[in-house]
């Protein structure tokens, strides 16, 4: 048996589907993004992070090196054409992407990469956080869904989206700590009312 090589499967899979494969890319550049200029300026905000991001990037930079690590294994792979599969993942990919955006717009200037809250900061009830409380994070767990099914393997799924979601989930509480502190009433009754990620559900 030939031992599995998980660079040269990287370099195999890119060479044969460039185009799709540089469409992926766009996800780490707009994070990148976000995490470079989307931070707090700490004169204008009560910063409550704790570390999070950190560890959230740490969880996600870990997640995507074992995933592609795994990719290749010739167990656990997703039984589906491979052209369709890949377009498939892509589409997920994309409306994860499209509904982190979303709601990154919908928020506004209210919106950081560390847990802050502004001096004037208020609640947003409107687009998509009439749902749920946290869009963007449910865009950002269904891209990272769709990059797993990309890799085509769904030990790579696995190990994207469980630890990942952990290291969201613990955020959610320092956010969700922080503006009960900041907004009190308002915020716990919308709490009551909208669900965390998945409406309706969760």
């Amino acid at each position: 048996m030939i031992p599995y090589d998980p660079v040269a499967w990287l370099r195999k899979e890119i060479m044969q589907n460039t185009i799709l494969w540089g469409v992926v890319a766009l996800f780490p550049v707009s994070e990148i993004a976000l995490a470079l200029f989307k931070r707090t300026r700490r004169r204008q905000a009560t910063l409550s992070d704790r570390g999070s991001m950190r560890l959230l990037w740490l969880v996600i930079t870990i997640s995507v090196g074992a995933a592609i690590g795994m990719a290749g294994l010739p167990v656990a792979q997703i039984q589906m054409a491979h052209d369709v599969r890949q377009v498939f993942a892509l589409a997920v990919l994309l409306l994860g992407l499209a509904i982190r955006w979303i709601s990154i717009f919908t928020l506004g200037r209210f919106f950081t990469v560390d847990v802050s809250v502004q001096q004037d900061h208020h609640l947003i009830e409107t687009g998509l956080y009439r749902y749920v409380r946290h869009p963007s994070y449910a865009g950002l767990l269904l891209a990272f869904f769709g990059l797993g099914l990309f890799f085509g393997n769904w030990f790579s799924v696995g190990v994207l989206v469980l630890p990942i979601t952990g290291a969201i989930l613990w955020r959610i509480q320092i956010e969700e700590r922080a503006l009960r502190d900041a907004l009190g009433e308002s915020y716990r009754q919308y709490c009551l009312r909208t669900k965390k990620l998945i409406p309706g559900v969760f």
